[in-house]
Formats: structure tokens, C-alpha cells, sequence
């Protein structure tokens, strides 16, 4: 099928990567040149995990994508065209749909008849609705359909999500655009590709759910999806901070809640919470929609309240044992929000440099993949950079472990340990290192939660 995909973005080079992969016929729409011409070299301008070998497999079915700034060669181009541009939050929590307006306008201005659009970007409710009308409003003679595909990737795992979800979802109120999305998506309902070398597929998945429902529906069930899971991630906080209260061990306390099929053991892992583009950005627009209803979702403002007073923990731990922290030599492991990713937005790193930077510490970090977008992104931020844990531990009072990188999870404690000074704290803010051998090495070892 041919396929146009407006924003060259995350979602929208994922997206078409792998719909490109698939055999669709796909073509890419972006108003950042450098970007486009870089991608036509098959320059991935995000670090995603295999995307850049995904993108150059395209090249031995002839499916390479085509990379445009021109609206009319991309939009005369698909059958269906997916929106995939950003919605940033603005200050007070409210998604910016400035590009989506641009997007709805472009294509009633060159799209070729009975297209479906597609909201991948993640809107509001009644987005669909609002789309429509701009485009009908851009032009009047155009028949189209407007449908609903939220995406659920995870950033460090995108193409794995993409090819075997938990789920598609499709919200159409039409017939006609059910189908043919439907039939977009055949070879991932039916498991019928073959996988890439680097992305296998897991045993026993034969096919993948696809759930069908209106559009209204299909745009709750995104926002639902990440406010739960930000949710699960806060109680575990939460009860994190009680365990330690009562002298229990988290891990353990989630593992046996997590057993039972009713919760499940995903995103129960205390520490210092979560970040990224999604969760809060998601949660803080479900709280603006219901407060448009006069309705309070006492909820969702406990889940970010407890997730943000996660950050100031650390502090406040460190504060515990070191009493005073002006002059004190600290070391952050890790800038991303997350592993596997160079995301820096709403990223824990930041936010607990900056208050041990306003308490008088000397703040160092290092991060194997972020620290260069962190450079960029953070100029008057005063840290250190280094080049790797070992060079972040010499002569470190405390080392905060904050993202969990494999390599992090991989390190030599007792090397560690020697490179030190100070107090030789080691802040374990993602629970990954054993206690018992952090302490036996020497450290005055703090978790959350054990």
C-alpha cells in the first residue's frame, strides 16, 4: 500500500521504517532539510537501537522511503497518511497542536481523493473530530476518512514494539477505513513477515490482537495506557517509601504482588521515577480534559505528585548521611530518562543535578549515549563531563546511579569503591546492585525501598 508519514520524528521514522520493512510503499514529509537529506543517506537522526540497519534492509526490497520537504510530492503520494508530528506539552500541562493544525491544513491542500488520515501523534479527545473539520475547511470538494492508530513504542525497543505488540488499536467510524487499515497491518495481525536477524521473533507469537473501535475510544485508550502505567510505577514508589519506613524490601514486596495475574510484575520497579516524553506529557493532558468536565482526578495528580517528589528523595537521602552538601564531590551515572535511549526530556538526571548544583556541589556526569544531546541541550548547565564511571568515581563523596544502563549494571563495585573518596556513598536510585555486596565491598550503600 502507499503510505505518507508527516514528522520525521521518533514516532514517524519508526513508523515508516518498519512499514517500509513490511513492503509498503512509504514516503517520509518533514520541513527540517538537513534532516531529510541526512535520512536519504540513511542517517538516523535519533538513537534507536538497530533502526539505521532496519532503514538500510529497506534497500534490498526497493522499499528505501522516499525523504521530502515538498507537502505535494508526499501527500499526492499515500493512500493513507499517518500524522506523526509532536505535541508538546505547553506550561499549563495542555498539548501543543500547533503542528497538527499545520498538518490537517496540508493535507486538504494536496492529498488525492478517498485517503485516510491517521492521528499517530498522541491528542486529545475529539481530535479526530477537530482534524477532520480543519481539513474539510482547506478543502471543501476532498473526500477522505479520519481515523485513529495510537502507538505504543517504547524508546530503546521501538522496532520490537512495532513488530510484536500487545496490540494495534484502530479507531474509525467507518467501514472503509477499518479495512483497509486492517490490511495495512496484515503482516504484523498475521505474523506473516520475516523478522530481521537483530529483531527476532518471540517464541509462540503468531499474531498480534487487533482491536477495533471508534475514534473518540481509540484516543482514550492511549492516554488510559500511559497514565496506568505511570500509576503502577508511583505506587511502587510509594510503597517503596512506606518499606522503608517499616524496615520491608521493596523488591521483594513487588514481586509478590506482581505474581498475582491480576496486577502483573511490569513497571513495579521503585527508584527515583520515571521520565521521558510520554508519561508525564500524557497524564498532565487526561488531567486537562477532565478538569474541561469540571471533574478532578484526584488519581492522576497523586501519580505525578509522588513520581516528582521521587527526585527530591535522593536529595533528601543524601542530605541524611552527608548532612551539609556544599563542597561535596558528586558523581550522577547516568542523563537519559531511560536505557537505550539519548532522551533527555523530563529526564531525573537533570532536575537532581540542578538541586545538589543550587546546594553548593560539584556535580559530574556521565552517560554513554546522552551526554553529547546533553551538551547541546543544557548549555548553562554546570557539570562535569567524563568520559566513563570509572574517571566519574575518583574522588567522588557519593556516585548516584540513575539510568540503568546495562554497562552500569556490569561495573566493577570494588574498583569503584577504590577510586572514591570522601564518604563513599553509592545511591543506588534504580535498586540494581545487590546490598549485601555493595555493603561488603565497604559503601555506605542507600536504595529505595530495601
Amino acid at each position: 500500500m502507499k503510505v505518507s508519514v508527516i514528522g520525521t520524528g521518533y514516532v514517524g521514522l519508526v513508523t515508516a521504517t518498519c512499514l517500509a520493512y513490511l513492503g509498503h510503499d512509504v514516503a517520509c514529509l518533514d520541513i527540517d532539510e538537513k534532516k531529510i537529506e541526512g535520512l536519504k543517506q540513511g542517517q538516523i537522526p535519533i538513537y534507536e537501537p538497530n533502526l539505521d540497519q532496519l532503514l538500510e534492509d529497506t534497500k534490498k526490497t526497493n522499499k528505501f522511503p522516499i525523504f521530502t520537504t515538498d507537502p505535494k510530492i508526499a501527500m499526492e503520494h499515500g493512500e493513507i497518511i499517518f500524522i506523526a508530528v509532536g505535541t508538546p506539552p505547553k506550561e499549563n500541562g495542555e498539548p501543543d497542536l500547533r503542528y497538527i493544525e499545520a498538518c490537517a491544513k496540508t493535507i486538504g491542500k494536496h492529498a488525492k481523493q478517498d485517503c485516510i488520515v491517521i492521528n499517530k501523534s498522541t491528542v486529545p479527545v475529539g481530535s479526530g473530530n477537530w482534524v477532520y473539520m480543519l481539513i474539510e475547511q482547506a478543502n471543501p470538494k476532498l473526500n477522505f476518512h479520519v481515523a485513529s492508530n495510537p502507538e505504543f513504542l517504547r524508546e530503546g525497543s521501538a522496532i520490537f514494539d512495532t513488530f510484536y505488540a500487545d496490540r494495534i488499536v484502530i479507531g474509525a467510524d467507518e467501514n472503509f477505513a477499518r479495512a483497509k487499515l486492517k490490511e495495512l497491518y496484515k503482516p504484523l495481525i498475521e505474523q506473516s513477515f520475516t523478522p530481521p536477524n537483530y529483531c527476532p521473533r518471540p517464541h509462540g507469537q503468531a499474531h498480534i490482537p487487533f482491536i477495533s473501535t471508534d475514534i473518540t475510544s481509540a484516543e482514550m485508550i492511549k492516554y488510559s495506557a500511559n497514565s496506568f502505567l505511570a500509576m503502577k510505577i508511583s505506587f511502587a514508589n510509594q510503597i517503596a517509601n512506606i518499606c522503608d519506613l517499616v524496615g520491608a524490601d521493596v523488591t521483594e514486596v513487588m514481586q509478590g504482588i506482581g505474581t498475582d495475574s491480576r496486577i502483573g510484575g511490569k513497571f513495579l520497579n521503585a527508584g527515583i521515577g520515571w521520565g521521558g516524553s510520554c508519561f508525564g506529557k500524557d497524564v498532565q493532558a487526561l488531567i486537562k480534559i477532565a478538569e474541561e468536565y469540571d471533574y478532578n482526578p484526584e488519581l492522576l495528580y497523586g501519580t505525578t505528585n509522588v513520581n516528582y517528589k521521587q527526585r527530591n528523595l535522593v536529595i533528601k537521602r543524601l542530605q541524611d548521611q552527608m548532612k551539609i552538601l556544599k563542597g561535596k564531590k558528586i558523581g550522577l551515572l547516568g542523563l537519559a530518562f531511560k536505557p537505550n535511549t539519548d532522551d533527555l526530556r523530563d529526564a531525573p538526571a537533570l532536575d537532581i543535578a540542578k538541586a545538589l548544583i543550587k546546594l553548593g556541589a560539584s556535580v559530574s556526569v556521565t552517560d554513554p549515549i546522552a551526554a553529547e544531546n546533553c551538551k547541546k541541550q543544557n548549555p548553562d548547565l554546570e557539570v562535569n563531563y567524563v568520559n566513563d564511571p570509572y574517571e566519574l568515581a575518583q574522588g567522588k563523596d557519593a556516585l548516584i546511579l540513575v539510568t540503568e544502563w546495562d554497562e552500569y549494571r556490569k561495573l566493577d563495585l570494588e574498583k569503584v569503591f577504590r577510586f572514591m573518596g570522601g564518604s563513599k556513598i553509592l545511591l543506588d536510585g534504580r535498586n540494581i546492585y545487590s546490598p549485601v555486596d555493595a555493603k561488603k565491598i565497604g559503601f555506605n550503600y542507600i536504595s529505595i525501598g530495601r
